[in-house]
């Protein structure tokens, strides 16, 4: 049996300790995917550089370097990135290498008029195809490593072509087998994020409609949002080829991303009509129903962002129908008792906007509702 003062000592180190690993594990589940990307750039690198010494390259750092642009955060941008940068080099290498062989370049001054006309006309084209940029970097490494290592031009392709065959293939297959990440299961998680964050703008307009919005804030939610949109579709580019290559059996990203830029552009409507001064009876009938709507609006983009997450059904429409439905009820009942007729021209603008947004709002919901189904399993 230990001593009670034993007990006391290492009790708080076992606590501390705990409280480390507790924090660890939290850490490594917040930045799981900086992580997983980190580990497969390292497994490429040490692979390429392997592979290369083995096969006697004559530069195994173009290889090396290669394997780092290749492997990428999903399978989808690797997929493109090593499309590009091969197609890239072996363009690079063609120019290049006939240039060097055409042109004799013996002299300083030949070599660097041999270089202008290498560079200049590939640059242009970079220019217009930014996913191009190695046509004049391979076009340099052609022309120069000669030079340096005393081979001929076509040696010097042959070795780029080689090396940067090799770091891309390393870098694939890595991407590919070391906990692989694919672009469709990083949408669905973006997705997810991006509906919360539009339950939160929706709610916030919604529940007080007659009560001017704050403005800074409304800027802040739509420029966090904006910022969801464009990693979506860059995301979305990377999942369509996995799609092409027949990496995925996923469905389309399209419809996903369309329904969720038309959620941005209702909140956009809506911010702008946000603080109608109603009457006092009409905004006593109305009110209520717009904060019914907000609650089941808020809820259903929760719960389909926690579906979407989950790659499950979406939630049910009743609870958002019945709020729509009463408050069109109620909208009628207003009109037929002709408490909008006496209306300024400004308030009756904004109300027929008001109700024009709740429509396209309500469309846009049940695409929301449709295009999560699409995600669940069949």
């Amino acid at each position: 049996m230990r001593p009670a003062f034993f007990e006391r000592m290492t009790k708080p180190e076992e606590n501390r300790l705990a409280t480390a690993l507790s924090e660890g594990r939290a850490l490594a589940r917040r930045y799981r995917t900086q992580l997983i990307l980190a580990l497969r750039v390292t497994v490429a690198a040490l692979s390429s550089l392997a592979l290369a010494q083995a096969l006697n390259l004559r530069l195994p750092l173009w290889a090396v370097l290669t394997s780092l642009i290749v492997t990428q955060m999903s399978l989808g941008r690797s997929v493109k990135v090593a499309s590009d940068y091969l197609i890239g080099t072996l363009a690079g290498v063609a120019y290049g290498g006939t240039l060097a062989i055409l042109i004799p370049h013996d002299s300083e001054l030949a070599l660097l008029g041999v270089l202008a006309l290498a560079v200049a006309p590939l640059a242009f084209v970079a220019a217009f195809r930014a996913n191009f940029n190695v046509l004049p970097i391979t076009a340099i490494i052609v022309l120069l490593v000669p030079t340096m290592q005393h081979v001929s031009p076509a040696v010097s392709a042959f070795d780029r072509v080689l090396e940067v065959t090799v770091g891309g293939i390393v870098g694939f297959i890595v991407s590919f087998v070391v906990f692989p990440s694919r672009a469709h299961a990083l949408i669905t998680d973006t997705a997810a994020d991006t509906l919360v964050m539009v339950a939160d703008a929706l709610f916030e307009l919604l529940k007080d409609y007659t009560s001017r919005p704050d403005g800074s804030d409304l800027r802040r939610r739509n420029d966090r949002i904006a910022a969801a949109l464009a990693r979506l579709n860059a995301t979305g580019t990377e999942a369509e080829h996995e799609r092409n290559a027949r990496l995925t059996s996923g469905p389309d990203t399209g419809p996903l991303l369309r329904t969720l830029l038309r959620l941005r552009h209702d909140i956009v409507i809506l911010g702008r009509g946000a603080g109608c001064q109603l009457p006092d009876e009409v905004a006593q009938r109305l009110v209520p129903k717009l904060r019914q709507i907000a609650d089941a609006t808020g809820a259903f983009l929760r719960e389909s962002a926690v579906a979407l997450r989950a790659r499950e059904l979406p939630p049910q429409l009743d609870g958002l129908e019945c709020a729509f439905e009463a408050y069109a009820e109620e909208l009628g009942t207003v009109r037929r008792e002709g408490m909008t007729q006496d209306m300024p021209s400004e308030q009756t603008e904004r109300f027929s906007a008001l109700g024009f947004a709740l429509d396209q709002l309500h469309a846009h919901l049940n695409e929301v509702h449709r295009v999560v189904g699409e995600w669940a399993p069949q």
